[in-house]
């Protein structure tokens, strides 16, 4: 076994724990509750993009923000430590499979569900706007979706690194509601309590400076937004950021620390589970 076959058992085993089901469903639900409730606010009237799709993408907006998170921290937490307390870790290890394809075969069997679970899910959503709605802009709707999938795909990384490199479910399990915790509940408080140190109550003539900004846009769901600007112009009709001329703060970056993200705790999870004795 190797990459591959870590892929596809950890996808079938999701499969049979009823996972896949259950994210699917709960997705299902999530969109068609969304696509039902379109709402066309006056702001949106002189836009060049029909007015549908952007009430449709201002009502997905929050809560894409705040579930994709969720979901995929749970999804993928207990994907290696489970394993682990369970015994069945060493029998995968037995096969043989390298530590490596271990880790990065359960991230993409995760983030293989999470990624499914979404695609039919704005599927729905997507036809029921095309049979329901006066207009409604595809091409903007389908390159929203896939950066859905890359958001939630960072989190599965979140998760499947403090999945591998703690020892216990306990610990992986508030390692991963802190984290959500943090960025989904606390980051603009932390902000708020910088910017009253630093500046107190008078914001600066200019506005903030960039690299505070900067610091703003380090929260992975901040990232999420700016990238979404970055390949959407019109998507900044629904959010309001301000605008910075450092090159580190336009939406393109947004990007480039969605992957940072994704890519560093997963390589620290690696390394730790690398060096610990499982047997």
């Amino acid at each position: 076994m190797g990459l591959t076959a870590v892929v596809k058992k950890d996808f079938h085993d999701s499969i049979r724990s009823f996972w896949l089901l259950f994210t699917t469903g709960l997705f299902v639900l999530f969109g068609i509750w969304l696509a039902s409730s379109q709402w066309i606010p006056v702001l949106y009237q002189e836009s060049p993009v029909d007015a549908s799709t952007l009430a449709l993408l201002n009502s997905m907006r929050q809560p894409t923000v705040f579930m994709v998170p969720l979901i995929g921290l749970i999804l993928a937490y207990d994907t290696i430590v489970s394993e682990r307390e369970s015994g069945s870790l060493r029998l995968l290890m037995g096969l043989p499979n390298s530590r490596a394809a271990v880790v990065f075969g359960k991230f993409i069997g995760r983030t293989s569900v999470l990624t499914v679970s979404i695609l039919v899910s704005y599927a729905v959503v997507g036809l029921i706007a095309l049979a329901t709605y006066d207009s409604f802009n595809v091409s903007i709707f389908v390159t929203y979706t896939l950066l859905t999938v890359f958001y939630g795909a960072v989190y599965i990384a979140f998760a499947t690194g403090f999945s591998a490199g703690m020892k216990s479910r306990t610990r992986a399990f508030v390692g991963a509601g802190a984290l959500y915790a943090l960025f989904l509940l606390f980051w603009d408080v932390l902000l708020l309590v910088l910017q009253l140190a630093i500046y107190g109550q008078d914001i600066p003539e200019g506005g903030l400076p960039d690299w505070f900004n900067f610091i703003g846009m380090l929260n992975p769901s901040t990232a999420f937004l700016h990238a979404a600007q970055s390949v959407i112009p019109e998507y900044s009709e629904i959010t309001f950021y301000p605008e910075g001329s450092a090159f580190y703060v336009q939406d393109w970056v947004g990007f480039v620390i969605l992957v940072c993200w994704g890519v560093i705790p997963l390589l620290i999870g690696y390394l730790q589970f690398e060096r610990e004795d499982i047997h």
